[in-house]
């Protein structure tokens, strides 16, 4: 896989932003009552990683897939620089904790993948260290599929033109301007080795039973449109179901 070979600004031949806005609206409802019969099986989760270069859209997407799901049945973590807490044990530990419960959907808004990107593009471990980490990764998430876990990994791919017109939109608008940090502009300088990162751990961790999508997020219409059809693919696939009621309920009047 070749991240040159996918067009961030894909529309994936959806018709257009009032046809794509129609059909979130349905997917949503669907997802939220497949939601519901995962909660109440309580026997599986599901975990959806999102993974993109900044502003993206990591937030926009979990704003517009999840809502109106029930926050009992949904946790979102993201994932930071590390605490000096966290750092002070592997660097699976604080994910670990963060997976979801049975009945549960979980989203990573980052994830583990930070510690084969920034880590390596920064330099903050040897290579060998990071290289290592491919394979904690796929044995993790085996781990977690045996268990029970279904995951779905998506990386959001957007332009690096796309990426300097929302910067400035964020510099512009006092609204959005608690989104923007000058350490976003080192990153930017450093694009092509971040791609090169990200391109490397999707391919090392690619696997039928964590798959990875590469989603165009040119265009926020196309972008949450394309992970709500995923999302609401994979629980389909997973058909969750009620759990038999007790006996002796049918007929019973309650007084």
């Amino acid at each position: 896989m070749r991240l040159s070979d996918h067009d961030p600004g894909d529309t994936l031949k959806i018709k257009s932003k009032e046809a794509a806005l129609h059909e979130l609206g349905e997917l949503v409802l669907k997802i939220a009552e497949l939601q519901a019969t995962l909660f109440a099986e309580e026997r599986r989760s599901l975990l959806v990683v999102l993974q993109a270069m900044d502003a993206a859209g990591k937030d926009g997407v979990i704003n517009a897939v999840f809502d109106g799901i029930n926050p009992q049945g949904v946790r979102v973590t993201g994932f930071s620089i590390p605490t000096s807490h966290e750092l002070a044990h592997d660097y699976l530990w604080r994910v670990n904790a963060a997976c979801p419960a049975r009945g549960e959907i979980g989203v990573f808004n980052r994830s583990h993948y930070e510690d084969v990107l920034v880590v390596r593009v920064r330099e903050l471990v040897p290579a060998k260290q990071w290289k290592a980490r491919y394979g904690h990764i796929r044995d993790f998430e085996q781990r977690l599929t045996d268990e029970g876990t279904t995951i779905v990994k998506i990386f959001l791919h957007m332009s690096k033109d796309k990426q300097r017109e929302r910067f400035q939109d964020r510099v512009d608008d006092p609204a959005k301007q608690w989104k923007f940090r000058h350490a976003d502009l080192h990153d930017r300088k450093l694009w092509d080795p971040f791609h090169a990162a990200y391109q490397d751990a999707i391919n090392e961790t690619a696997a039928k039973h964590a798959p990875w999508y590469i989603v165009p997020a040119d265009r926020n219409w196309v972008r949450n449109l394309t992970v709500a059809r995923i999302v609401h693919a994979t629980l389909k696939s997973m058909d969750p179901q009620f759990p038999a009621p007790e006996d002796g309920l049918e007929g019973l009047i309650i007084e």
